[in-house]
């Protein structure tokens, strides 16, 4: 056994002590506000743009339908992936997938507002 209590080697077998549940959840709260504000700032993009475009007399397209309806949903689907991908792994490396999570998704609001309206109407 280790000093630090990470490791425990028996034999040819090596297991690796998983993150507390307190801290992971922790860590998953922490991580959820901001992909919470991800899903709160691409419904605001849907709901925004939408009226922008009807007070111009137009509808959006349907690449631009996609485009916002992904905004609404990638950050949801990549917050599942990162937590079920880091749920049995330590704090470090589950804050991490987290993180490069969030960049993801930060990196596809970029694209929606370089967009713009201008390519989302018909």
């Amino acid at each position: 056994m280790n000093a630090d209590n990470t490791t425990t080697t028996t034999g040819s077998a090596t297991r690796t002590r998983r993150t507390p549940g307190w801290l992971a959840a922790t860590i998953a709260i922490f991580f959820g506000l901001f992909y919470a504000y991800s899903v709160w700032y691409g419904l605001g993009n849907l709901l925004g743009l939408n009226d922008a475009a009807a007070a111009l007399d137009t509808s959006l397209s349907g690449f631009g339908w996609g485009l916002l309806l992904a905004g609404v949903l990638v950050p949801i689907a990549v917050f599942g992936l990162a937590f079920w991908l880091g749920r049995r792994r330590e704090a470090g490396p589950q804050a991490l997938l987290l993180l490069a999570g969030l960049a993801l998704v930060s990196a596809l609001q970029l694209d929606i507002f370089v967009f713009g309206l201008g390519s989302l109407i018909v």
